[in-house]
């Protein structure tokens, strides 16, 4: 054992950001099969007064291939989330990995909300909550990201 290896933590505790972005990519996977769920059984989804979920989730955008966006959400929230929760128990590799997710999945989050205030003109209040996810996941990753650089200067 090396002088160096003596004075590092052990890697016993759970890294507490990836665990805080396995918890939010949670909230976007429930959040995304409630969705997809309502779009199989045809139900109509709750919508506040200010909304109109309805005429963004029957859309021409809804959809690709006949297969609903909130399917392709929970599974992009799904692998966020393995990814995180993976590297919360100690495999750094993935955090990398959860990175470049995050990143396509704020992306696409941000051109969505342009499509429904450009094209579509009304609001899905649990499209907006999706995008706010995704945007966490993204902020959680960078704010890790920053933090691991000051740690190095």
């Amino acid at each position: 054992m090396t002088l160096t290896d003596a004075n590092e933590k052990p890697r016993t505790t759970i890294a507490k950001l990836p665990f805080a972005a396995a918890i939010v990519a949670l909230l976007g996977l429930a959040d995304a099969i409630y969705l997809t769920i309502h779009h199989y059984t045809a139900e109509a989804v709750p919508c506040g007064l200010e909304f109109d979920c309805g005429a963004v989730l029957n859309s021409s955008y809804a959809e690709i291939a006949g297969v609903p966006l909130a399917a392709f959400g929970a599974a992009a929230y799904f692998a966020a989330f393995s990814l995180a929760l993976l590297t919360a128990f100690g495999n750094r590799i993935t955090w990398n990995l959860f990175g470049i997710q995050a990143t396509m999945m704020a992306v696409v989050s941000g051109y969505l909300i342009y499509v429904q205030y450009a094209f579509i003109n009304a609001w899905c209040q649990y499209c907006l909550i999706s995008a706010g996810i995704s945007f966490t996941l993204f902020l959680l990753f960078w704010v890790s990201a920053l933090l691991k650089t000051r740690k190095a200067v």
